[in-house]
Parts: structure tokens; sequence; C-alpha cells
């Protein structure tokens, strides 16, 4: 299944990004996982079909409604396999 690697930047920790972008994966069907790095921004793996990665990418570059969104660094990456989509501490 088609991979896209995330690099989330701005104010993205302490919003309710991780637990927001696993709600709109499950809605959507994506699967992966996020977590926040200790420079402050948010890291995710998005996985499935070409319009699946297009909504998921749209909708981390506007974040949940306390987040503010300054860039997102993407990089397409091998075809990998989980079984849904999970919040990593």
């Amino acid at each position: 299944m088609p991979c896209l690697h995330l690099l989330i930047s701005g104010r993205v920790q302490g919003v309710w990004f991780r637990e927001s972008m696993r709600q709109e994966a499950q809605k959507r069907g994506a699967t992966g996982w996020v977590r926040n790095l200790a420079d402050g921004r948010v890291e995710a793996t998005v996985c499935g079909d070409a319009a699946i990665i297009d909504k998921m990418l749209e909708w981390a570059r506007r974040g949940p409604p306390m987040a503010r969104v300054t860039g997102v660094e993407t990089e397409q990456i091998p075809d990998l396999a989980f079984t849904g989509f999970e919040k990593k501490p």
C-alpha cells in the first residue's frame, strides 16, 4: 500500500493533533502511525490509496482547530502494511 512520511511543524503539540489525526485516519480508512518529536514537530506515516493519502495530507496541512501548522515536509516511502492507525508515545 502506498505510504507518505510527514513531518509537521508549527503549533502542533499540546493541541490534540495526534488523536485528531488518528480519528481522521480511521474515518478515511488510512493506516499508519503518528507521534510527537522532541523538537516540537509531529511525525506521521500515512498509508492508503492515492485519494486517502491526498485527503490526509490536506488535513495535516490544517490540523485540528487549536493547531497552527506552518509547514509539512513529505517523502514517499516504500509500501508498508499496517493493520490500523495508532498514536505512538
